[in-house]
């Protein structure tokens, strides 16, 4: 049996940070985390980690990071309240787990 020689892992080039990356997408349309993470190749909580940092830094800009929060597919619950970008696992009304995710998308302040 022959050994197969692995080559080295050579990793993407890139010209522009991830979090650049996400900005420049979810200005152009809105997406979920899923989208992004298929988008970007990378993994899903990674991409929530990186649009906590956005919303944060993009506060005192002229940016925004608005979130379409969760709904639960069964019964229509919306939920508005949640700070934690991810989305959640249950409907507290129903108790359904069919949830569809936030949307993210970025604007101009002047536009809010």
């Amino acid at each position: 049996m022959t050994a197969k020689v692995k080559e080295p892992l050579v990793p993407v080039e890139r010209f522009d940070t991830i979090r650049h990356r996400i900005v420049s997408l979810l200005s152009a349309h809105p997406g979920t985390a899923r989208h992004l993470s298929a988008e970007l190749r990378i993994p899903e909580k990674e991409i929530y980690d990186h649009l906590e940092h956005i919303r944060k830094t993009m506060h005192t800009g002229t940016y925004r990071l608005i979130v379409q929060p969760a709904t639960c597919e069964k019964c229509g619950f919306t939920f508005r309240k949640r700070e934690r970008l991810k989305g959640p696992g249950k409907c507290p009304i129903c108790r359904s787990e069919s949830i569809a995710d936030p949307l993210f998308t970025v604007v101009e302040a002047k536009l809010l």
